[in-house]
């Protein structure tokens, strides 16, 4: 008996067995897709629960972000019967053509699937699966429809939720919900046609947190797919968990007064804590209710408005607007010069006029009254002696070094960087360096006399509104931040870790003592520039900036932090068009500041007078002489 022959043929055997089956697998999985649509058919008895969103509340407690309950009347087109187009249309309040066009649109809405390996092209839509046919129904409208639903076989109702905002106020920090696409589904199995997701702000950076874990519902069907029971009594079903709630560091009242203020002005307010780096207030000028960003007929109704409005009030100022900082980059320069041992707090420069233009003030005999008087000539020589330090024997490349390290400094405040934060829209800003103004002039073929202009704050260095505000906030805490946020808690849970990491700056703390005796001056002494943000009772530092633009009037910059000795808030404000730093944005600042500290404000013409002017059609450009 030959053994080996039989041996053979059994392997045989079974090498074609798997053959036979493992081609078959092919084909039923690859080529033929009605295999595909039967497992989509069959997974059609999960039926998927959409929690509601997470909840969103301000510092105090307050709830500035919730939900509402609206409905979503849906169709599985397989289960409609001698439908009615005339008497649906007239239900639901349409036409009978766009009922017809709905049915064409839901269609074309779910596009094509196109197979690499078998060419085919296939319609992604299915007549077993539920399509949402009207959406975002109120409790009103799906009452009048409801009553006569069981006529229109293929047709229900769904409970869905939509963000509702109990302040008209932070649309620019909550951002809002948008419908799907096609690419946020391929991205993230988490979502299916006529899912909601973030598109902006907080809504979008903390969209995995606050769209909470997806419920299942296991169904058993008849053939007619009519739900007849819960799959095994429910035994496989999971429970929907709603998003954790977010707890913001921003005070809810004291946005709405910010953006009450800036009605009628294009700018923003940043308001910071200094020992949390929560953001207190973001206020972008003009802005818009978030309402009218509360569902997709909301979204295609409004969007396009604001889209158009030449005020922009969709752009991020704080965030993404890029000024030159004016003179309240003096204090940088200050503490700057101190570190690098260039000056002392006694250090005295004339006012030469023939240098760089100033207004008309006593002589800054030391660094306090410099920032006092905000004295444009003390800083052409401050800044000369932080470049041309004689780190480098010959002229141009002691230029060089010096400019790499006065940058160094910079970035150490956070200027020319991105902060990393859960605040979408960042610029970082500019601060030029060697390589920057190689660029322009060719290598070594620069000095300070070539850049003279940055050692005011204009020219080439661009600062965000946040990056201002950040400013405030180093020099209160003398020399160190953290990073600004928005979130300070996420459910039980503390905010993210990075959030809680101290960044120090090059500046020794030693040295911020005399630049916030400036500060107090300038706000409380003779001749100092921020008068107008003085209070009664409260010690507020300070410091002015006026803006050069060249499109129009000045911009009005202002700085501060309060109280001196134990600071709570930190803020800048920029009003664009509305002229030197202490007209418009430090009055503004004050009134957030005694809104913040104290609950009320003690000068309400003031307060009445801000709040009705008009400045967004101020272009007339006045003298240019003077940047304090």
């Amino acid at each position: 008996m030959n053994f080996d022959s039989r041996k053979y043929v059994v392997i045989i055997f079974f090498v074609l067995i798997g053959l036979i089956y493992s081609s078959r697998l092919f084909y039923m999985q690859i080529i033929d897709d009605s295999w595909t649509l039967r497992a989509q058919e069959i997974a059609e008895k999960r039926v998927l629960i959409t929690p509601p969103r997470g909840v969103v509340f301000d510092r105090k407690g307050k709830k500035i972000v919730t939900n509402r309950t609206y409905y979503n009347l849906m169709m599985v087109e397989e289960n409609i019967k001698n439908f009615d187009t005339v008497s649906f249309a007239k239900l639901i309040g349409w036409s009978p053509e766009k009922v017809k066009y709905r049915f064409k649109e839901i269609v074309r809405g779910e596009g094509k699937y196109h197979s690499k390996i078998t060419g085919k092209t296939t319609a992604n839509y299915q007549k077993i699966r539920p399509y949402p046919f009207v959406k975002e129904l109120t409790i009103d409208e799906m009452s009048v429809i409801a009553p006569y639903l069981e006529n229109y076989p293929g047709f229900y109702e769904e409970i869905t939720s939509m963000r509702s905002y109990p302040f008209s106020n932070a649309a620019n920090i909550l951002g809002y919900l948008s419908e799907v696409n096609a690419d946020d589904i391929i991205e993230d199995k988490f979502y299916k046609s006529g899912d909601n997701i973030g598109k902006a702000g907080i809504e979008k950076f903390y969209e995995q947190e606050l769209r909470g874990r997806k419920g299942v519902h296991y169904i058993v069907t008849s053939a007619m797919n009519n739900a007849i029971e819960a799959y095994a009594n429910g035994k496989y079903d999971t429970i929907a968990k709603q998003g954790p709630a977010l707890r913001l560091g921003v005070d809810i009242e004291l946005q709405a007064y910010g953006e009450k203020l800036m009605v009628n002005k294009r700018g923003c307010i940043v308001a910071i804590e200094p020992k949390s780096g929560e953001i207190l207030a973001l206020v972008s000028a003009p802005s818009f209710d978030p309402n009218l960003f509360v569902g997709n007929r909301n979204i295609t109704l409004n969007y396009p408005k604001l889209v158009l409005d030449p005020d922009k009030p969709l752009y991020p100022r704080p965030l993404a607007a890029e000024y030159p900082p004016g003179s309240i980059l003096k204090l940088v320069q200050s503490l700057i010069g101190l570190q690098e041992g260039v000056i002392t707090t006694e250090s005295g420069f004339p006012c030469n006029k023939s240098i760089v233009g100033c207004h008309n003030h006593p002589m800054a005999t030391d660094l306090k009254k410099a920032v006092q008087y905000s004295c444009n000539p003390y800083y052409y020589a401050v800044v000369r002696k932080i470049i041309h330090k004689g780190r480098k024997k010959k002229f141009y490349e002691d230029a060089e070094a010096g400019l790499n390290v006065w940058a160094k400094y910079m970035h150490s405040f956070g200027l020319g960087e991105k902060f990393e934060t859960d605040i979408t829209g960042l610029r970082q800003g500019l601060i030029p360096d060697s390589k920057y103004y190689d660029k322009w002039y060719g290598h070594l073929l620069w000095a300070f006399s070539t850049i003279r202009s940055i050692s005011i704050g204009q020219g080439e260095v661009k600062v965000t509104p946040l990056q201002m505000a950040n400013i405030a906030a180093i020099i209160a805490n003398k020399g160190w931040y953290f990073t600004p946020h928005f979130v300070r808690a996420i459910g039980g849970q503390g905010s993210n870790p990075l959030f809680k990491k101290v960044n120090k700056t090059m500046v020794d703390p030693i040295h911020f003592e005399g630049v916030q005796e400036g500060m107090r001056r300038v706000v409380n002494e003779p001749s100092g520039t921020g008068s107008r943000a003085r209070i009664k009772g409260i010690t507020v530092c300070g410091k002015t900036g006026t803006v050069q633009n060249p499109q129009g009037e000045d911009h009005s910059v202002f700085l501060c932090y309060a109280p001196m000795d134990n600071p709570k808030i930190a803020i800048a404000c920029i009003v664009e068009n509305a002229g030197w730093g202490g007209s418009w944005a430090a009055p503004i600042c004050k009134l957030m500041i005694e809104t913040y500290l104290q609950g009320k404000v003690s000068d309400l013409l003031k307060e009445k007078s801000i709040i009705d002017a008009n400045l967004l059609n101020v272009k007339k450009k006045k003298d240019k002489n003077t940047i304090h």
